[in-house]
């Protein structure tokens, strides 16, 4: 009993810098959210007119019979799909606008080159 006792005592000071570190951590990770530094900022109000041309034909198409065949390869062809039809078809990713892109694994091998000093 007393060796489990003289243990405990000589990890008290390793509990308090646990606590110390977690508490840290916690504080840090609240006050400094993710960084989403390359991303693309929009603005609130920039997608508002596409969206309600979206409903408006979703209002149309509910209120209509189902669409033959041929109404739905016609409006499908148009763009991506039949309800966005060419929408903001120039910020979708493809590989022809990727080509510049870093890949995560290229990131993570720079990353670690700075790290570690190569």
């Amino acid at each position: 009993m007393k060796m489990i006792t003289s243990v405990l005592s000589i990890f008290r000071p390793v509990r308090f810098l646990v606590v110390a570190f977690t508490s840290a951590l916690l504080l840090f990770s609240n006050a400094f959210p993710a960084f989403a530094i390359d991303s693309y900022q929009s603005n609130p109000t920039e997608g508002t007119t596409q969206l309600l041309d979206i409903q408006r034909k979703t209002d149309e198409a509910a209120k209509e019979p189902p669409a033959g065949l041929k109404k739905v390869q016609k409006e499908s062809n148009k763009g991506l799909n039949e309800v966005q039809g060419a929408a903001d078809i120039d910020k979708q990713k493809s590989p022809e606008n990727s080509q510049g892109a870093t890949s995560v694994e290229e990131k993570t091998k720079s990353f670690l080159d700075k790290v570690t000093g190569k």
